[in-house]
This record gives structure tokens, sequence and C-alpha cells, in this order.
């Protein structure tokens, strides 16, 4: 192929990448800049792919199309679309409504990914499958979304896909953490090659200028020769002019010679946002005032300026399109888009666009039809389509009554998305108009309603609260709870003193609302976890057996448990929402679900729950772009790493972390690092380190001093200092920590507390103060309970009461052992050892043995769950999970499923 001129390596690396796709899938991503050779490298592969029996489905992304919801994933999928009837129910119905063969609602967005991802297994399990997607920064941002998380999933499926994106571009792919291949310009040697071939008998002047003009891109020196025939200078070739601009003048001139119907055929084609000929065929006759057929694209076919196939009709390059619509007047534009709406009057969304476009000026009765649109649009799932609707539609209105609530809703679509830059965007244009209160509200909920109302400090919580009053007092109770919530969450996450944060409880507990209200309970929680804790707890047992239950609502109150301390109770509050959010494909909020199962499993040593839990919570909070969430996932992940004594990735865990969060100075996040740089130092007997990372929790004037969280670590920080001989240097700290428990009953800080009192006391006093801490029943607390045993037991021997001593270390040293904590198993080996009795080696179980996907693979394979259901549960395909169950089996020395729940049960 002419434009495969040395790209022989290339090309090379392409065709092993599609042959491996027999022993598993993967995707990789081609960069470069426009004619650099990004599609001739992709149908090589194809080639390849067709040469060795693959089956290959193909998208193109194009400018036009970008405001369809699904309309590259639905022209990927064309060829296989009569097997989404095979797909379980659930990703069956939501590919559907995502197509609009039905009339329901989108789903999450990730109910759909899951959807494609089996429907390609299944197809594939047929024949394996290259997926080729071209101009994939011009897919519509629902299909780039469905085809980034599928890409990501593609290990254990016979499925390889290749997507070329133009340098300069941003896109779904940019995170996705894909193998990626860029091409460069090709070398003098090269340039030259490809010239000649294309053009030989050059002049030399002209060469040299061509190969000089032409810079090594291959479709410059395809190209621009054509577009300088018979000039006999070289000032037409503009060689001031970027190079993409350079080739669109000479797509330009190439066209420029081509009959009038011909040049407004392309013109339509360009325009229009679907592929089909007739459309393109009837709208052009239209302009024209009589019946155009095929015959009229013979001038353009013959100069390999497009394709057509049973299909519809392609232009051979992307710029091609840029070129002809920029070269035509806004009032050709305009024409070819009315003549398009015309012919697409059936098709109510498609047509609207193509009204709008060809409309000069404002114009209500297309606002109001575009704003019907983005509903659909919202409806179906594509919250980016509803917002340039919206969009759209806002820069048509006449009445700047109208523009302003359109603005604001396309504004609130985009931070559904995520979507920082649209809304600054959106909110800078409704700076000049005017607005009402209520509006202003809702632009301070707008804005602060990234990374957790911490992404600036333009609006504190003293402001936010204000505006959330003001809120009420309109009758807008909705929105000042969503205005509390963000305050609420900046009062977690960073430091707005004792006076802000009663501000908020005061006007929260103002509102007229269930008292019962999980938004209303998370406020409490976040902005005064002390204060309103006995408030929070006394009124969270109730929610948890209503019926009917909400996932968020439930996810709500299973977060603000956390913040208050009963650990049990937020791991199982979260547990129930995971089931929901699971089924629901709502990966966001399942991310902070399983990241407060997470945090809270660690601080009880639930392992078993934990591992799996931080693993997943961190990927999914990258994966729905929660940077904040990922680096509480990553402080959670080094406490893990902490007390299975894994040192080396404490560390690594906990930097991470801090690179995610020391810009905005999270304090939880900060906090979390210290306790579990602290629970490492105190593994490794090592109480003076331990004491300096603990002791910053609880200093004002340190980032890692928070409020709540610091009430949860005290048992550590007496530990740290009593083994370091600075007890003394704590005492106002647990003075201050007593007081706190006068106002709370929160189940950790009085446990904490307990032992605190016990192991800092004197020889007279700590006695009945370690028999009182184990009197209180923490059945479901064994870590906590396993800790105070060893610290009573290591107390006693120090006191030469051995024989006294075994029966509670050799108890603490069970416990520690069943939950897979080794440093503190350990430790009460050692404790053991010195007061003259020997401890067996702990037995290696299945959570050492696995990784965290691995072993939530195997909970669930223990429950009897199939491996569609597990791979439904992790969105992932059933055979990524038959994949891990080999791998499973031999790990854990056993050689079939029906072992697992024995292999499991021996571990616990």
């Amino acid at each position: 192929m002419p434009l495969l001129y040395g790209r022989e390596s290339e090309t090379r690396l392409i065709a092993d990448f599609v042959r491996q796709v027999r022993g598993g899938g993967a995707a990789m991503v081609v960069r470069g800049e426009a004619g650099i050779g990004k599609s001739a490298l992709l149908s090589e592969s194809a080639g390849v792919a067709a040469a060795h029996g693959l089956r290959i489905l193909k998208a193109t992304g194009v400018e036009s199309e970008t405001h369809m919801p699904f309309a590259g994933l639905h022209q990927l999928l064309l060829p296989i679309n009569a097997e989404i009837a095979e797909l379980p129910a659930p990703q069956r119905d939501a590919l559907g409504a995502a197509f609009g063969l039905t009339d329901t609602a989108v789903p999450d967005l990730f109910l759909i990914a899951l959807a494609v991802l089996n429907l390609l297994g299944e197809t594939a399990a047929r024949s394996p499958v290259l997926l080729i997607v071209e101009d994939a920064h011009w897919l519509d941002r629902s299909s780039a979304d469905v085809l980034a998380f599928v890409a990501r999933r593609l290990d254990a499926e016979p499925v390889v896909m290749l997507a070329a994106i133009r340098d300069g571009f941003s896109s779904s792919f940019d995170e996705a953490g894909l193998r990626e291949l860029q091409l460069e310009r090709l070398d003098d040697d090269d340039a030259a090659a490809l010239l000649d071939a294309r053009n030989p008998g050059l002049a030399p002047a002209v060469r040299r200028r061509l190969l000089k003009e032409s810079a090594g891109n291959p479709l410059a020196l395809v190209e621009l020769p054509l577009a300088s025939q018979g000039q006999r200078d070289e000032g037409t070739l503009l060689a001031w002019l970027p190079l993409t601009t350079r080739l669109e003048r000479a797509f330009t001139a190439r066209v420029s010679g081509l009959p009038s119907v011909t040049r407004t055929l392309l013109l339509v084609a360009a325009l229009n946002d679907g592929v089909a000929l007739t459309e393109t065929l009837e709208a052009t006759s239209v302009i024209v005032g009589e019946r155009v057929t095929v015959a009229a694209l013979t001038p353009a076919l013959a100069m390999g300026l497009v394709d057509v196939d049973e299909a519809g009709m392609y232009f051979r390059h992307p710029l091609m399109r840029s070129a002809i619509r920029q070269s035509a007047s806004m009032s050709q534009r305009h024409t070819a888009h009315a003549a398009l709406a015309g012919v697409l009057a059936d098709q109510a969304d498609r047509g609207i666009w193509h009204r709008a476009a060809s409309s000069p000026g404002p114009d209500e009765s297309i606002a109001s039809e575009l704003e019907i649109a983005a509903a659909r649009a919202h409806r179906q799932g594509a919250i980016m389509t509803a917002a340039a609707a919206l969009e759209r539609a806002a820069r048509l209105s006449d009445d700047p009554t109208h523009r302003v609530r359109r603005l604001l809703r396309a504004a609130e679509y985009a931070v559904e998305l995520g979507r920082h830059d649209v809304v600054v965007r959106l909110l800078r244009e409704t700076e000049p108009l005017e607005l009402s209160p209520h509006q202003q509200a809702r632009i301070v909920w707008i804005r602060e309603s990234f990374d957790d109302g911490i992404r600036d400090d333009s609006a504190g919580v003293p402001l936010l609260t204000e505006v959330a009053e003001r809120a009420a007092a309109d009758g807008d109770i909705g929105l000042a709870l969503k205005l509390l919530g963000i305050a609420a969450l900046r009062c977690f996450w960073v430091q707005p003193g004792p006076e802000a944060r009663q501000r908020v409880i005061t006007v929260a507990e103002s509102l007229p609302v269930d008292k019962h209200d999980s938004q209303l309970l998370m406020i409490f929680a976040y902005a005064a976890p002390v204060d309103r804790g006995a408030v929070v707890l006394d009124r969270l047992p109730h929610s948890i057996a209503a019926p009917g239950r909400d996932s968020q609502a439930v996810r709500l109150r299973g977060s603000a448990a956390v913040l208050v301390g009963d650990f049990d109770l937020a791991e199982a509050l979260s547990a129930a929402s995971i089931i929901e959010l699971r089924a629901q494909g709502r990966l966001g909020l399942l991310a902070r679900a399983l990241g407060a199962q997470a945090w809270s499993a660690v601080h009880l040593a639930d392992l078993s729950v934990a591992i799996p839990a931080v693993e997943e919570a961190g990927r999914l909070a990258r994966e729905t772009a929660q940077p904040l969430m990922y680096a509480i996932a990553q402080a959670t992940g080094a406490m893990l790493a902490a007390l299975r004594g894994e040192y080396d990735r404490v560390e690594t865990f906990a930097a991470e972390a801090e690179r995610a969060s020391m810009p905005v100075g999270a304090r939880p996040v900060l906090a979390t690092v210290q306790l579990a740089r602290g629970l490492a130092e105190l593994g490794r007997g090592r109480y003076d380190a331990a004491y300096d990372h603990l002791r910053r929790m609880h200093d004002p004037a340190d980032p890692a001093y928070h409020i709540g969280l610091r009430c949860y670590a005290l048992t550590e920080l007496a530990d740290a200092a009593m083994h370091s001989g600075r007890g003394g240097e704590i005492a106002g700290i647990v003075e201050e920590m007593e007081a706190i428990a006068l106002r709370t009953p929160s189940p950790s800080l009085h446990a904490g507390l307990r032992h605190a009192r016990a192991v800092l006391a004197d020889d007279a006093e700590a006695e009945p103060l370690f028999q009182a801490a184990l009197q209180v029943d923490m059945r479901r607390w064994p870590f906590v309970r396993a800790r105070a045993q060893l610290a009573y037991g290591e107390w006693l021997r120090r006191r030469r009461r051995s024989a006294d001593s075994q029966a509670l270390l050799r108890a603490a040293r069970e416990t520690f052992d069943a939950l897979g904590v080794i440093p503190w198993s350990e430790r009460a080996r050692q404790e053991l050892r010195a007061s003259g009795e020997t401890s067996r080696r702990r037995d290696s179980e299945a959570q050492d043995r696995l990784t965290p996907q691995e072993l939530q693979i195997v909970q669930m394979a223990a429950e009897g769950l199939t491996n569609k259901e597990i791979g439904q549960k992790l969105y992932l395909s059933h055979r990524t999970v038959s994949s891990h169950l080999y791998r499973i089996f031999p790990k854990l020395g056993i050689a079939s499923r029906s072992e697992l729940g024995t292999t499991l049960r021996a571990s616990a």
C-alpha cells in the first residue's frame, strides 16, 4: 500500500498484535497527526485479520455525528445486531434502549458497556473478532465511553480492538491505560520513495519543494503534488499555513474543478450526520431543483475522493469532509442543512439538528424543539448530547429568560458527566445575563459540584450555607439539600472551623424534611461527626430494614456510619447498597460505596471484604474519573498493606494517595496515610516512628489533622506512645477524647478509649481497666478485642505473670491468624515465646495466595454463583471469570469448583 512506505516495523507490530487474538484479546490506540497513515495501517491490519479468519467490525467517528447518542456503537455492532437477542434480559434491554429499539429510559452507561462486552464475547466465541475504530476522537461520547470500558476488559476474549486518534484531540480512550502506537513522520529516504512512486518524473526543483512542504507526512506527499500540478512557482502551496490547512486547501483545489451538481452533492454529504446515499441524493435534488442520481458522483469517484458501497457513501479522508465544509459559504451551508432537515423530517432528533444549523439567527420554535430533543437524549442516557442540544437551544433563544434556563440545565447535565470544562464555558455565557436569586443559587451548586466541592475555594462553607438557606426560603428544598451536602463534604475534606460546621447543621435542621432522610444524615455526619454522632447513630438503624430502600439512600447511610465510627454498621449498609448499584450499573456510586466498605472493613481487619473492596474501589474510581475517591482508596490500600505486613506496598499506596490529594489538601486522605504509616511502623516494632506519624493526626496545624478520623486511631496512638515511653505526651489528647466521648456514642472512639485507658494506666490501675475493656461485647469487632488481649497479655508477662498471660496471648494469636493480620500474629507469637510457650507456624490462607480480584471471584463462586452471574456483578465477561478460576485452582491446591467453599471456610 503506497501510504505504508517506511512503516514496515509498525506494520509488523500491528500484524503481530492482531494475530495474538487467539491467545487473548487486547486493545491498542494508534495516534498521529492528520494524514500520517493511521487509516492505512488499520486497513492493513484488516487484511491481516481477514487472512487469519477474523471477523471484522468497523466504526468511523464523524464530526457531524458527535451529537447522535450511541451512533458509533450502533455502526460497529450493526452486523451482529441479531445476536443481541441472545443476551441476558437486562443487558438485551439496555442495548435495545440505547439503540432506540424501545421507548424505555436508557440505564446506566456501564450496563450497556457490559452488554457490549458480552455480545462481542459471544460473537468471538464463534470466530475471533477485530474491532476497528477510525477517527475515534469524533465518536459520540456515549459510544466512546462504552468502547473504552470494553477495551480495558478484553484480556480473556478473542477480540482485538484498534482505535485511531488524531493528535491534539482528547478521547475517552486517553485514560483507559491502553497500549499506544505513535506514528511519526517519514524520514527523508522513505518520504522521497513515496513521492517518487506516486509522482515519477517531477522536476528537481518541484520535487525538492514538495518534499520540504510535505515534511514527511504521507498524505501530503500524495495530495500536494496533485494540487500543485501546472503551477510554475511555489506561492500557491501556502507554505506558511499549518500542514492540515494546506492539505484541506489541496482537497479543495481538487473539488473546485468538479461539475456544480457534484460539488453540491459533496457538500450535502459533508454536512450529513449519516452515510445513507439516498438521503444525500434527495437533499441535493431539493437544492438543485431536479432529480439527482448516483451518476453525479462519478467524477468524485474517478478522482478517488469518495467511496460508495451498499451501506452508503464515505469520504476517503476526514480532511476532505472538513475541507468541503469550510470552503462553502455560510448561505450554502444553511441551504444544505435546510434540505437535509426536510429529508429527515420523519427523524425528529436528526432533523432538528439540521434545522438548527440552517437558522441564521434566533428562532424560538427551533430552540423549543431542541429542548425536547435534549430531554429525549437525557432519557436515552446520552447526557453530553442533551447538554449540547440545550446549549444550541440557548443560542437560538430570543428570550434571555429562556436562554438562562437552558444554559443552566445544560451545565447541570455536564456536571453529571464530570465535564468541568463544559460547565465553565456554559456558566461564562450566563455572566452578562440577568439572573434570579434562585438561578444564582443553582450556579453556586453547579460550580461546587466537582471533586466533592473542593476543586477551588471560590465559595467557602459559609457562602454555600447562605445560598442554601436562600434556596430553602424560595421553596426549593431539594436544591438547599444539595448545597448543604456540598458544604458538608467540604467540611469533611478540608477544615472550615467550628462556626462554619455549626451553621451547616443549623440550616440543615431547619429544613422541612423527614428526620431519617439519608441526605440529611449524611450532612450531619460529614459536617459534625462528633456533635451529631448520637443523632446519626440513633436514626441509622431505623432505616436499615426499610422496605423498597433506594440504593443511593442506603449508600449515603453507610458513608454516614463511617464518619461516626460505627464500622460494622457501615460495612453492612455499604454491602447492601453495593448489590443494587452493581445491578443498575451505577459504577460511579459503586466506587464510593466500595470505598466506604473498604475503609470500614480495614478498621475491622475484615480482610476477606477489605482486600477485594480496596482494589475494586480504586479501579472504578479511576474509570469513573473521581480523583478524590481514588486517593482515599489508595490510602485505604496503604492501611490494608500495613495490616498484612506488606511494608513496601504501604509506601507505594501512601505516595500515590498523597500525590492525588496534596494539591487540594484533602485531609481525610492525608490522615489515613499517616494512620497507614503508623500501623506499618507498629507492625515493624518501630514505635517512635509510629508515634511520630500518628501524632500528626491530632495536631490542628498539620494537614493530616481531621476532626473525625483522628477519633478512630486512638488505639494505635496509645500503643505507639506506651511502647516508646511517651505516654505522658498524649495525656492531653486522651483527655480531649474523653470529653468528646461524652458527646457521641461512637463505637470506635469508645473502644479506642478503653484500650488507651488500660495501656497508659499506672500499674495499680491497669488490670481492672484491661478487664473492663474485655468485658464489652466485641464479637463483631474481633480485631479490637484481640488487640486488647495482646496488650493485656504483654502487660501480664512484663510483670512476670507468664502463666496468666498465655491464655490471652494464645486467644489473640488465633484471632490474628484467622484475620490474616500477620504483624500482629507474629507479635503475639513473640510474646508467647517469651512466656515459655511455642506456636505452630501460621498456615497460608486463600487471601494470601490470591490477587484481590481472584479472591472476590472465589468468594462469589463459593456462594454458588455461575461465571455469568459473577461477570455481571463485577462487569467482566464470563470468559474472564473462567480464566481467573483456571489460574486460581492451582494456587489453592484444588481441582474443582466444589472444593472452593471448604477451602474458604478453612481459611476463615
